[in-house]
């Protein structure tokens, strides 16, 4: 095998699923299913760069009030000793040292629950301005397709693991690239530790962490951004759709064409069985005389106008004027009327205003030939 083709096999791991097709853009049901899914364009990084900025803001303006805290707790329970001791004469219960112990973790649990309660907050915040409020479970439910070894070697090789290899060499070379030259810009002051005395000292040496902290967070957030675009990008590419996908779910969305072509055929079929049922009822049958036939039905009792109760061209036309002859039903020649009813009534509809003349007319004419006038 040669250099090229092994070149060729190699490039083959880092190959998209068949994405040089997906030429079209995203449809909103495409991305509302990936939405359930679980599947959105968010970095993580953008939370972890504002919890970083949140932790050391916090120890910037808190960690004094915990200082004071803890030194008052600890002299409380230094002074708390020889008492409980003179009170058991020297042999202190287990449950005395358990209440002491517990007040003590109480208190620590107290001045950590406002760091906890930040990272909480900041956490959904980031998430929920990234991709909006959407809840679903779907993501932590049991994939077999997970679990499968292929999947796995080619999530291994594949562009995107590159990209957050490099990635996490970038934070590592920019974090300590950070840090190594804020601590070179603060050598005199560090130096100065040996010198000073020792709250003094601990105080400025807090400033650094701070200080540092605060420079990280903020380098931090420069590569969060360009990862929120990175996967945004990729989000994008993912969901892009080729031309089958589309009509796909367009026939899914508005439903098969052939489907929906039969079942209209059975509705008009149905309708039809149903116009030669009540066609018997008839007073009369107006032709074209060979294209139209509409059949009229006034009852003086029930109906307030003549209503079409049957119409068809061709050779439904031929039809329904073989069942009115079958039931000695009077056919009328009228190609005007014949073809206004047809065109502008609907089945079961009282016929317009405009038309009562000359229907009335051929009705006058058929009740006329029946002796019914």
């Amino acid at each position: 095998m040669t250099q090229a083709q092994l070149l060729q096999l190699n490039l083959q791991f880092f190959a998209d699923d068949g994405g040089a097709d997906k030429t079209e853009e995203p449809t909103s049901k495409k991305l509302e299913d990936a939405r359930k899914e679980g599947q959105v364009a968010k970095s993580q990084e953008i939370s972890n760069a504002f919890g970083l900025f949140a932790l050391f803001l916090m120890i910037r303006f808190y960690v004094g009030t915990m200082g004071e805290e803890f030194l008052e707790m600890f002299n409380h329970v230094y002074n708390e000793i020889p008492e409980t001791i003179k009170m058991y004469d020297g042999d202190i219960p287990v449950r005395a040292i358990e209440s002491m112990l517990g007040l003590m973790l109480t208190r620590i649990l107290l001045w950590t629950l406002p760091f906890l309660i930040a990272g909480f907050v900041i956490a959904f915040l980031t998430n929920l301005l990234q991709v909006g409020w959407k809840v679903t479970t779907k993501p932590m439910q049991p994939k077999l397709s997970k679990l499968s070894p292929a999947k796995g070697i080619k999530k291994i090789f594949s562009v995107r693991s590159l990209f957050e290899l490099g990635k996490s060499l970038l934070k590592i070379i920019f974090i300590v690239g950070t840090v190594y030259f804020y601590l070179l810009s603060q050598q005199e002051s560090i130096f100065l530790l040996y010198d000073i005395p020792l709250f003094q000292g601990i105080q400025m040496l807090g400033n650094l962490v701070v200080n540092m902290g605060l420079r990280v967070a903020a380098v931090y957030l420069i590569l969060a951004i360009i990862d929120l675009i990175y996967q945004r990008r990729e989000f994008h590419k993912d969901m892009m759709m080729t031309k089958q996908e589309v009509k796909d779910e367009f026939k899914e969305a508005e439903g098969d064409p052939q489907i929906k072509s039969k079942q209209r055929q059975r509705m008009q079929e149905a309708s039809r069985r149903r116009m030669m049922q009540e066609l018997p009822k008839a007073d009369v049958v107006i032709t074209n005389p060979t294209h139209y036939a509409c059949a009229i039905r006034y009852d003086q009792g029930v109906d307030e106008a003549p209503v079409l109760i049957a119409k068809g061209a061709d050779l439904i036309a031929q039809r329904i004027k073989e069942i009115a002859k079958e039931n000695e039903i009077e056919i009328v020649e009228n190609k005007p009327l014949a073809r206004m009813l047809y065109t502008n009534v609907e089945l079961g509809q009282q016929i317009p205003p405009e038309l009562y003349q000359a229907v009335a007319e051929v009705l006058a004419y058929v009740y006329h030939l029946q002796g019914r006038l």
